[in-house]
């Protein structure tokens, strides 16, 4: 039996009714750039994440970097990141004119931590972005605490944290923006890229919506320099038949997770640890190993694929690392040398769960 990383046209499929019946709903309209569909979404997903404003994009890069530039970053700037993640974080700062800055992760958890982000911070440093990394929000108290302290502005990269909670409270109920991307294997999913801001303020959802749209709130008259960044009418309408799902998905997750926990406890691993402060939508399960390149080319004959995220951390891209020469970041590298991420999707299903643990079984 083979297990794929993941099934991106399941979803659709088991949904297909729905979602052909919102596409062709599009199309009957002829409104296919900021109509309704749009409009709705970014009313459900600030719901969900306990913001008052969802501003809806074309990806969920565009998501950071108009964030930053709508907070004024921009040149001469720092902004404090993990080194640990997607390109595209440190990608947007950069961007927006302005300097990433890296500071080392929780091993636990594989967030940027609190404390090493801190003692990063200097006089030229305006905002902390960490990222909730694998579908665990980063500590928010910590941050919030830090951010009030220094002055400093918070984005909260949740690219692959929708439906994620701390304290039982919601993406969009910290200070800052959160930034969420639809790719095409995130948890909600797109058919193709598409992203959102959360936004608490409303002068400040009205900015994104300016800078989306080429500076401009009113046909042919622009105001500031913008984007052309709007989030596409048809990925918004299956979006939303998505999003009605997105619990039932997140919940098939997790019971994935739970399983794997159970049946890989006795091995030579270290699991992902989820954090008692809050709620985990398992974007990845993501483990470590000491022979971590062996174990995946074990499984990988066995018919079992697997990734890592990340095999070279930021700070040691040659986009970066130029600026980073010196730079000591112990826990970022060795979870780079260490992380295996397991198929981990809704529709895996038991069946192909344990075949994946005894893959692991017989190799770890």
């Amino acid at each position: 039996m083979k297990v794929p990383l993941g099934e991106v046209t399941k979803q659709y499929h088991d949904n297909q009714v729905e979602i052909d019946s919102a596409i062709r709903a599009v199309v009957d309209s002829g409104q296919f750039i900021l109509g309704e569909p749009v409009k709705k979404l970014e009313r459900d997903i600030a719901e969900l994440s306990g913001a008052r404003f969802g501003v809806g994009l074309n990806s969920g890069t565009d998501a950071l970097l108009l964030a930053l530039v709508a907070d004024g970053i921009g040149p001469g700037d720092e902004v404090i990141t993990s080194p640990f993640t997607f390109v595209a974080t440190a990608e947007a700062i950069v961007l927006a004119g302005a300097k990433p800055v890296f500071a080392d992760i929780d091993p636990s958890t594989f967030n940027l931590c609190p404390e090493k982000a801190e003692d990063v911070i200097t006089a030229r440093t305006r905002m902390i972005m960490p990222v909730d990394l694998y579908g665990q929000m980063a500590d928010r108290d910590a941050f919030c605490a830090i951010a009030e302290k220094h002055g400093l502005k918070l984005i909260w990269d949740a690219a692959q944290a929708i439906g994620a909670r701390f304290q039982n409270k919601p993406l969009g109920a910290f200070p800052g923006s959160s930034t969420l991307s639809f790719y095409p294997t995130k948890n909600l999913a797109a058919a193709g890229d598409a992203g959102m801001i959360t936004a608490r303020d409303a002068r400040h959802a009205e900015r994104l919506r300016m800078l989306r749209h080429h500076g401009s709130r009113q046909s042919y008259l622009h105001e500031v320099l913008g984007y052309n960044s709007r989030l596409d009418e048809l990925q918004a309408a299956i979006l939303r038949v998505k999003l009605r799902h997105l619990e039932r998905f997140n919940a098939a997750r997790a019971e994935v997770s739970r399983l794997y926990r159970n049946l890989l406890k006795d091995l030579p691993l270290i699991l992902p640890a989820e954090s008692r402060q809050g709620k985990h939508i398992w974007h990845q399960f993501t483990v470590r190993s000491g022979k971590r390149d062996a174990l995946r080319a074990a499984l990988d004959q066995a018919g079992v694929a697997s990734m890592i995220y990340y095999p070279v951390p930021l700070h040691r891209q040659p986009l970066y690392a130029a600026n980073c020469a010196g730079l000591d970041l112990p826990s970022t590298d060795e979870a780079a040398r260490t992380v295996l991420s397991l198929p981990i999707f809704p529709h895996l299903g038991a069946a192909r769960a344990h075949r994946v643990c005894e893959a692991l079984r017989a190799n770890a």
